[in-house]
């Protein structure tokens, strides 16, 4: 076993061992959600740090009750409240909070490049759990197992990813992942929320929705309106009326995801949204599981190795 650090910053750093090994072994743990003692002693003593510059329910509560599922020590410091709110950059809150010896630090910021940041300058392992428009790996590893549980395989799998690519980490890092488990994505958007050169994420583009009837799975994105500077459509009202998830977009057979929090009646249909097609809840089981076995994995299995990657400094 290597003496490096390992990471997990991005799919990237994942080769499709580490995925199918990750998306087992969070199968495995999922077991032990329905036994009547739930916590396993398999990271006692360890500490996990959850340090959050945005907003979020799933992820950090997910990451928090992961981490003491594996009866590890917990810590999670927001920006908020914090020295953050007197100037003090991300590097100096990184080497504060290495003093405190964690074992990993999972990491959510608005800029892209903060968890490498957090890597270089502490000895902890470090999960990306979001940073800007960049990435969000432990979503792409979660929308996987969802998938692979309800539909019994990803190889050849079709994903119609429908909405705001262009502010969505999720998005990206959902690409690479189909991609490399050999999925199918499918990018259905207005031209206005697409990124410059999409074709180069390597998923299928489609400015109508029309081919969404003809995918396995259909993936709603938020509209990330705190994300947008400019007008990137007429009107809420008319984006939903040529790309909203609706009743009659949505064929039986076909299993509807979305990433959360959602925008009911804007990117999805109330009646989507809670009907027997919705994965939505089971999505949030499975970022419990997944994000058990991303820590697992990083403190006990030989995987997830990184190479040095450029450090962009962030204040």
């Amino acid at each position: 076993m290597t003496t490096e650090r390992r990471h997990l910053l991005a799919v990237g750093d994942l080769t499709r061992a580490d995925a199918e090994r990750i998306l087992d072994t969070a199968s495995a743990l999922e077991r032990s959600l329905d036994r009547e003692m739930k916590k396993l002693p398999t990271l006692r003593g360890r500490l996990v740090l959850n340090l959050f510059y945005e907003s979020s329910t799933r992820t950090l509560s997910s990451f928090e009750l992961a981490a003491k599922r594996l009866s590890a020590d917990t810590m999670v410091l927001r920006a908020s409240g914090s020295s953050v709110d007197k100037g003090e950059s991300l590097r100096d809150t990184a080497l504060t909070l290495a003093a405190y010896d964690p074992d990993v630090i999972v990491i959510r910021h608005p800029h892209i490049g903060a968890s490498q940041l957090v890597a270089a300058a502490t000895h902890a392992h470090v999960i990306n759990a979001g940073d800007g428009k960049h990435q969000h790996p432990t979503q792409a590893l979660l929308d996987l197992h969802t998938i692979r549980d309800a539909l019994g395989r990803l190889d050849g799998v079709t994903v119609a990813i429908v909405g705001d690519v262009l502010h969505s980490r999720v998005a990206r890092s959902l690409v690479e992942a189909l991609l490399l488990v050999g999925a199918e994505p499918l990018l259905i958007a207005p031209p206005t929320l697409l990124p410059r050169n999409v074709e180069a994420l390597g998923a299928k583009v489609s400015h109508s929705i029309d081919p969404l009837a003809d995918v396995d799975v259909v993936y709603v994105l938020r509209m990330q309106a705190e994300r947008m500077e400019a007008s990137y459509v007429p009107s809420l009202r008319e984006y939903t009326a040529l790309y909203g998830v609706t009743p009659d977009r949505v064929r039986p057979g076909q299993v509807v995801m979305h990433p959360g929090p959602m925008n009911r009646g804007v990117e999805i249909d109330p009646r989507v949204a809670d009907s027997g097609a919705s994965l939505v809840t089971t999505q949030v089981r499975s970022g419990l599981v997944v994000r058990m076995a991303v820590l697992y994995d990083l403190l006990t299995a030989p995987g997830l190795h990184v190479a040095p990657v450029p450090v962009m400094e962030v204040a």
